[in-house]
Parts: structure tokens; C-alpha cells; sequence
């Protein structure tokens, strides 16, 4: 144990990082590259004054008929395009077979020598009719090119086309596309992107120029534009700041908008648009030869210096030294710091040599080194204690904060007998998990880790507040306060809590749509009244719990959110005890399902405004008229307030107009109470 916790072996782990790094096995290049999708995420985004989309969306497809449309309907659209004065016309579309409603003639007469670019695609399987292009060549760059076994072309009504560019992009060992290649090869035979071939056909030129050596592709050229940079493997990166003005193929009064511009008709309604992954989250197919003909056309060249790894694994052993003795000899607050400004001053320089230079430099592994050696040289000696010692405490602290764990433990009888109580009790339910789920595809792991890290976010709130967690469901949680800790003020607890969970929520979606991933949410409902509470199951199996008709009609209150487009529902119980602690809506009297007797249901919002005090009683003014069976005035009043609150009860008032449009048919009764009997629970 001693060797184990001494502090030279912290001298160990910094070899093994560097060496580790040195190796660029996949979890370093993995980390690498997402570390440069962090710095696009801070890239300011650039409206494109060159490039505009047309789009072939839904409002086109009811326009024109079902995809594939018979092609003189692309040949009028471009035609259109023409004639309001558009630039270069690129269809990023394959045109590998004839088309059998009889169109291709039309389509032919409006791409030859009209300044179009269509598109033919690598494959591992077909070579048929494929469109290569000369390329004047200093050295041998074939072998250096992406290579495909064959090349899908268009028809041969179309080879004439002005120019013909490869669709196909190459994405990295993660799935992401952060580079294009510019050219691709099939034997010795090579072939153009889409984006390269577009600036060749605008400035007239037949061929390409490529100058290669030892170490692989070192630059081509346009003849007539200047020099594109790309790396070893004609590839150039990606900047994904760019923003293109779109307009829908049906918007035909607007095309006087693209004159001068290139104009990409691309598809984009569902079923028919392909989506790639980006470091900005999922992307039309279209957007990365868009994005790498306005970075050429920018001159926004962004490379990684051939230096850059020599810098980084030296950064991670010699910082990693450094810090090994700082944590032996230093006092533990400098080391700390030094762990912080270390870290630090990685992360700023990498930023630094992306804004000014539009170098990317990897800072991952460097600041790994500094984080893992800095707690080995630190920590060493007390690593093993604390977790065991954490072991210990999540025995008990699983569903209980610290406090309340030291109370059981003090005095186990307060589960064994159980009590009755006064309690509030709040259930929560993840919303979006459908989307969230597909988004990871087949990695359970993934999955489970990301779904772990989501309760982690909504269960700190409720230790932080001595609530007790009763149990997790799937993704969905119950907790109550008041119980076994004694809290007087246990209804505004919970409301607090439930504020504070939503604002984890945030939290937490911040960190996973930084990662590519679709943001959740949360729903929420609060009750306060009489439960009973102990050890219950069986003899084999049983488990802290709370029973009673308040817990039943908690879970019925937080089922209503996603109907009443609330996140946070609260009972009339825990209103009436809390009603002066927190900004409150009315939100109906509902009679919930299994039971005669309406029960008020509110939500609160946190964040007020002074102005909200208006829409706050003009609300209420509103429920009166609804309880008036007035129901036209009712929906006029929540027609004004639909966009107060900062827009957060737009869901509510848009439910709430339906409800009563719907009470409008209903035969009502003169004394009617207002009360909604629910259906469904």
C-alpha cells in the first residue's frame, strides 16, 4: 500500500499519459476532435453573401408531386433561376438513371452550358459512367487521394453537364464530418467535389493542379483562383459558422434574392433529405461542400500545423513533471491553483491559436495529464480511504441526503415502525427520452451513462434539501419532505425543490447538446397531505415507502403536465400553504381520475417580473370567466396573455382555447362549479 501511495509513482502515470498520447490510438483522436468541435461551438456564426439553398421542402413536394418529380420540373426551376439572375446552379443530386416519367431532355437542355453543376457519388460496388477531370500534378498525389472502387455517375444525357462534382463525404472515425476531401480517385482516374468543381466552372477553367511530396498532398489549385491549403490527403477543413439564406423552390417571387449568387437546390423534406452528423449537430448532406465552398471562398484556410503533435505530447510530459513536484513540495493550495492555471492556460492557448489563427491545436490530453497527475501526486495517500468511505455513504446516501442518513443511522426505529405523517410529495417524469434515445442508436452504454447522469442532476436538489428519494421508476422519480426529517416548512420545501430540479434539468441539457445530444425535460407535480411511511415489501425484499391518497393524487398531478403544457404542477394543499412564497398561476380545478371532488391545480414560475403582476390578474380574470361559463371572452383573454410569462404558458393557453372551444358545445348546468372530471390518469 505504501508503494502504491507514494508520491514518485505519480512520476509513472505521466509517462503512461504521454505515452498513452503518443500511441493517437482512437480514445485520443476521439477526444481530439471532439475537443475541436468545442472550439466551433464558440465560432461567431458568418451569413454567407455568395452561397443561398433552394430548398425542395414539403410546401414543394404538395406543389409538385411526389420525389423523384419527372425532371423538366428541375429543368423550369432552374431555368427560373437563371432568369432572375443566379450564378452557378449546383443540384447535389445523382442523376445515375433515366427518368421514367420522360423528362431527361428537358433537364439536359437546361444543364449543358448553363452554368450547372450536378453530382455523381463513390461507391464500393458500381463504376458506371462516372465523370473524372484532368489534374496537372507536381508528384504523385494518387496515392495520398481517398480512394472508391467505382464511381456512380449521371446518364450520358448528362456527362455534358458544365460540371459534375462527387457527393460523397468522409467522416471521421466518431461518424462526424470536419473535412472534405477535395479529390477522390478510382484507379488512376480523379475526381472533383462538388465544391471545387462549382469554382471551377465559375471561373471557366477545364482541369486542376495538385502539388504533392513525401509527406502527401501539399496544395492545389484552380488555374485563375488562388491557392486552397488542404492537408496530406487533399482534404480541407470545415468551419460549420456558416449560415446560407434559404428559400423554398415554391417561393418564386423571391428569387430576384439570388442574383449573383450560387444557388444549391437541395432536398430537404423529410424522407427524401439525407442528414450527416456535424460538429454543430445533425446537417443537411448539402451544407459541408456549401460550408467548404464559403470557407475557399473566405479564405478561411484552417489547419493543424505539422508541428502541433510534437507541442502537445511535450506539453503533456513536461507540465505532468512539473506538477509531480508542485504536489510533493508545494503547499496544497498552490498545488491546487496550479492544477487550475495550468489547465487553464491550455484551454486559452488552444482558444487563443483558433481565434486569431484558425490553428487547431489539441488541448485534451494536456489537460488530462495535468487533472490525473495532479490528483495522483495530491491525493495519492488518501484515494483508497475516500472510496471506501464513499462506498460506505452510498449504501445509505443512495435515496437520502447526508443529514437524514445520520438520523437513521442514529435512530433506526424511525424506519423499522414507521409513522404517520403530514408530508409533500413530489413526482417527476423525464420528458423527450424518445428522441434522446434514438440519438445514441445502438450504445446502451451510452444510453444508461447519459440517463444516469440526468437523475444524478434531479436527485442533488432533494439531497440538498433533506427530501427523502422513495424511489426511482424507470426515468421517472417520487420523493417527499417532512419525512423522516422533520421540516415545519415542508410545502414550501417541495415547491423550491421543484424549482431547483427544473433549473438542473438546464443544467444538465447544456452539457449534453454541447455533445451533439437533443435536449429533455422535466414534468413535476406537488402534493401535500397525510401519508404513511416505513419499511414495506416483503421479507425478501422491501424498501423505504409512503403510502396514502396524497401519493396517489401527487402521481395524477404531475401525468396532467405534458396535457396542460406545464413543467411544474402543484396541488390546492401545498398552494394554500405556500401561496404567498411564490409566484402562482391557477391552472384548473380538476376532479383527477377515480375521484368526484375537484382539487385546484396551480403552477409556479420563477424569474417574476413586475410587469407580471398585469398579466397575473387579467389570468385570473380569465379562470372567472371560464368558471362564468363565458367562454368566447375566456379565449379572447388567453389569446392577450399567450406571450406574457416569457412565453412559458403558451402550451397552457393553447390547451386552455381548446378546452373551451370544447365546453362551448357542451350543455352546462346554471350552477355549474367549473370543475374538469379527468379520463384518463
Amino acid at each position: 500500500m505504501k508503494i502504491l501511495t507514494h508520491w514518485t509513482l505519480a512520476f509513472v502515470t505521466v509517462v503512461l499519459i504521454t505515452l498513452f498520447h503518443y500511441n493517437n490510438n482512437y480514445i485520443v483522436e476521439t477526444a481530439r476532435l471532439k475537443g475541436f468541435d468545442l472550439l466551433q461551438q464558440y465560432d461567431k456564426p458568418v451569413q454567407s453573401n455568395d452561397i443561398a439553398v433552394v430548398t425542395i421542402d414539403e410546401d414543394a413536394l404538395e406543389k409538385y408531386g411526389q420525389w423523384p418529380w419527372k425532371r423538366d420540373v428541375l429543368a423550369d426551376l432552374i431555368w427560373k433561376l437563371r432568369k432572375a439572375g443566379a450564378g452557378i446552379i449546383v443540384l447535389p443530386i445523382l442523376f445515375s438513371e433515366y427518368d421514367r416519367l420522360g423528362g431527361d431532355q428537358a433537364l439536359q437542355e437546361a444543364i449543358v452550358g448553363n452554368g450547372v453543376v450536378i453530382g455523381q457519388n463513390g461507391s464500393f460496388g458500381a463504376d458506371k459512367n462516372g465523370v473524372s477531370r484532368g489534374v496537372a500534378k507536381i508528384g504523385d498525389p494518387l496515392p495520398f487521394l481517398f480512394e472508391w472502387d467505382g464511381m456512380l455517375g449521371p446518364i450520358p444525357f448528362f456527362a455534358m453537364a458544365d460540371g459534375v462534382g462527387v457527393l460523397n463525404t468522409v467522416p471521421e472515425i466518431d461518424g462526424v464530418v470536419r473535412r472534405l476531401p477535395m479529390l477522390m480517385r478510382v484507379g488512376d482516374a480523379v475526381y472533383p467535389s462538388i465544391a471545387i468543381e462549382t469554382i471551377r466552372v465559375a471561373v471557366g477553367e477545364q482541369s486542376y493542379q495538385v502539388k504533392s511530396n513525401a509527406g502527401g498532398i501539399d496544395k492545389m489549385r484552380v488555374p485563375g483562383y488562388p491557392i486552397i491549403q488542404t492537408d496530406s490527403n487533399a482534404r480541407v477543413w470545415l468551419r460549420w459558422n456558416k449560415q446560407f439564406e434559404t428559400i423554398s423552390a415554391v417561393e418564386e417571387e423571391h428569387f430576384y434574392m439570388l442574383a449573383d449568387k450560387t444557388v444549391i437546390i437541395a432536398p430537404t423534406a423529410d424522407g427524401i433529405a439525407n442528414i450527416i452528423a456535424s460538429p454543430k449537430g445533425g446537417q443537411y448532406s448539402y451544407m459541408p461542400n456549401a460550408v467548404a465552398l464559403q470557407n475557399i471562398l473566405d479564405g478561411d484556410t484552417i489547419s493543424r500545423p505539422y508541428w502541433a503533435l510534437l507541442l502537445e505530447i511535450g506539453t503533456t510530459f513536461s507540465i505532468g513533471f512539473l506538477i509531480v513536484i508542485l504536489g510533493r513540495f508545494a503547499p496544497y493550495w498552490l498545488a491546487g491553483a496550479s492544477i487550475l492555471v495550468f489547465a487553464g492556460g491550455i484551454g486559452y492557448g488552444v482558444y487563443y491559436a483558433w481565434i486569431n489563427y484558425l490553428y487547431l491545436i489539441d488541448g485534451t490530453m494536456p489537460i488530462l495529464a495535468v487533472i490525473l497527475v495532479g490528483l495522483h501526486a495530491v491525493f495519492a495517500r488518501f484515494v483508497l480511504e475516500f472510496f471506501e468511505k464513499q462506498k460506505i455513504k452510498k449504501q445509505f446516501a443512495g435515496y437520502a441526503s447526508p443529514t437524514v442518513v445520520r438520523m437513521l443511522q442514529e435512530n433506526p426505529a424511525l424506519i423499522k415502525e414507521g409513522m404517520k405523517r403530514e408530508v409533500s410529495i413530489v413526482f417527476s417524469d423525464l420528458r423527450g427520452f424518445t428522441p434522446l434515445g434514438e440519438s445514441f442508436g445502438d450504445d446502451v452504454a451510452g444510453l444508461t451513462k447519459i440517463m444516469n447522469g440526468y437523475m444524478d442532476a434531479i436527485t442533488q436538489p432533494v439531497l440538498d434539501m433533506d427530501g427523502m428519494i422513495i424511489k426511482y421508476i424507470g426515468d421517472a422519480s417520487m420523493h417527499i419532505h417532512n419525512a423522516p426529517i422533520h421540516d415545519p416548512q415542508h410545502p414550501k420545501t417541495a415547491v423550491q425543490c421543484g424549482l431547483d430540479m427544473l433549473k438542473a434539468v438546464e443544467i444538465f441539457n447544456d452539457k449534453i447538446t454541447s455533445e451533439g445530444r437533443p435536449p429533455v425535460g422535466m414534468g413535476a407535480g406537488i402534493n401535500t397531505g397525510l401519508g404513511y411511511l416505513g419499511e414495506m415489501g416483503s421479507t425478501q425484499r422491501h424498501s423505504y415507502d409512503v403510502l396514502g391518497d396524497s401519493v396517489s393524487t401527487a402521481a395524477r398531478i404531475e401525468s396532467k403536465c405534458k396535457e396542460y403544457g406545464c413543467v411544474l404542477l402543484v396541488g390546492d394543499a401545498t398552494y394554500q400553504q405556500t401561496k404567498d412564497d411564490f409566484f402562482w398561476l391557477k391552472v384548473d380545478d380538476l376532479a383527477v381520475k377515480g375521484k368526484t371532488v375537484g382539487i385546484g391545480i396551480w403552477t409556479v414560475l420563477d424569474n417574476t417580473k413586475k410587469s407580471w403582476s398585469v398579466a397575473q390578474r387579467k389570468h385570473r380574470e380569465m379562470h372567472q370567466l371560464y368558471k362564468d361559463q363565458k367562454f368566447q371572452e375566456a379565449i379572447e383573454q388567453c389569446k392577450l396573455l399567450h406571450n406574457h410569462f416569457d412565453n412559458r404558458m403558451s402550451g397552457y393557453y393553447d390547451m386552455w382555447i381548446e378546452r373551451c372551444e370544447y365546453m362551448l358545445t357542451q350543455d352546462l348546468p346554471k350552477d355549474w362549479n367549473g370543475v374538469f372530471v379527468a379520463t384518463t390518469k
